[in-house]
This record gives structure tokens, C-alpha cells and sequence, in this order.
């Protein structure tokens, strides 16, 4: 999938190729397809699709060649993008847990890694797992490489404690400390204020 957006949004995009003008598109994705040769070796090539995060078009693009280049045999010259299309969630209005596999490489060599979030879409839990890793292993968007993003259907199979916690029926959330608005406060008061209760 690509992702299109600004800096704080990512929008998700699919991706593929496709090789001669005849082939059919697919309903969604970027296909891919290798270009019809002179001799029409191969009149019907292969077409590859792939779902990417990418923060507009140009950076989608960019990436599926990247990453279909070390996937497979075939390179930007022989191919042509068939169609780039962006990915809208389907429920954007529930909370879900999102499981997410990533490959990246650190300053002292190449690490997988499992993480999951409790996001409201796809694209806000990749734009939280880069935040998460800019921050605490010091990866750029170009050494991450996201391999699969699964949104978590049942609360058993969610593994990590920070979002089990989340997971308890009848959740609250204490406020022991309020502070009182400036709206209410006075200059000058004979007491201290509480803000504990």
C-alpha cells in the first residue's frame, strides 16, 4: 500500500503493474506489468499489486519500484504503473488494535520487530509505529520497511501488556488533580485552593 499525506497524515494508497495496454486493471491496488515487447515474448506479463505507506504519489511510486525491484526481476524501464489508487477505511469511527510486522535496519544491522497499536485506521497506527520508532530506536522513514498490517479482531490474541490494559470492561480513567480555570480564579484568596478530591 502507499500512504499519501501531509506530515502528520498517511494516507494509504495500493500499488501495481501490469504489462500491455490490453490487460485488465483490478478494481483496487497499483498494478504493475512488465511493457509488451517488439517480439511479444510475453504478451500477457504478470501484474503485481502492493499496498503501501507512503506520504503522497511520488513517494508511493518510489517504493513499489523499490521494493518490487528486490522482489522481483524486473526494473522501472519494463514496466508501467497501471493504476494508483488510496485506500479509505471502512469503519473510520471505531477504535481497533493493529498488529504490525516490520523489518528495519539500525546503525548496528537489520532487526525485525512486532508491534501493535490502538488506533482508529490503518494509517494512524503506521503513523504512530513511525513516531514510536523515530523515538525510541532512532529509525527514519527509509530503513522501516512494513511487511503486514492486521487489524486484531479478537482481545485474546493481542499480545503486548500496553494495550491489553486497555482491553478491561468498564475502563475509567481517575482525575485526581484539577486545576481550576482562569475564568474562576481569583487575584488575591485567603485560602489555598484544593485541587485534589
Amino acid at each position: 500500500m502507499a500512504w499519501i499525506a501531509d506530515r502528520r497524515r498517511i494516507v494509504v494508497l495500493r500499488c501495481g503493474t501490469a504489462a500491455d495496454s490490453f490487460i485488465r486493471r483490478p478494481p483496487s491496488g497499483v498494478p504493475r506489468h512488465r511493457t509488451p515487447s517488439a517480439h511479444r515474448v510475453q504478451p500477457h506479463p504478470k501484474l503485481y499489486r502492493m499496498r503501501i505507506f507512503a506520504p503522497n504519489d511520488v513517494v508511493a511510486k518510489s517504493r513499489f519500484w523499490y521494493f518490487l525491484g528486490k522482489l522481483r526481476k524486473i526494473k522501472k524501464a519494463n514496466g508501467e504503473i497501471v493504476s494508483l489508487n488510496q485506500i479509505h477505511e471502512k469503519r473510520p469511527m471505531k477504535v481497533k488494535n493493529f498488529g504490525i510486522w516490520i523489518r528495519y535496519d539500525s546503525r548496528s544491522g537489520t532487526h525485525n520487530m512486532y508491534k501493535e497499536y490502538r488506533e482508529m485506521s490503518r494509517t494512524d497506527a503506521v503513523e504512530a509505529l513511525y513516531q514510536d520508532m523515530a523515538a525510541r530506536h532512532r529509525a527514519r522513514f527509509r530503513s522501516i520497511h512494513i511487511l503486514k498490517v492486521v487489524e486484531i479482531e479478537k482481545t485474546d490474541d493481542v499480545k503486548r501488556p500496553y494495550i491489553k490494559q486497555l482491553l478491561t470492561p468498564k475502563l475509567k480513567f481517575p482525575l485526581p488533580h484539577r486545576v481550576p480555570k482562569a475564568a474562576t480564579k481569583k487575584i488575591f484568596a485567603a485560602n489555598r485552593p484544593s485541587t485534589f478530591y
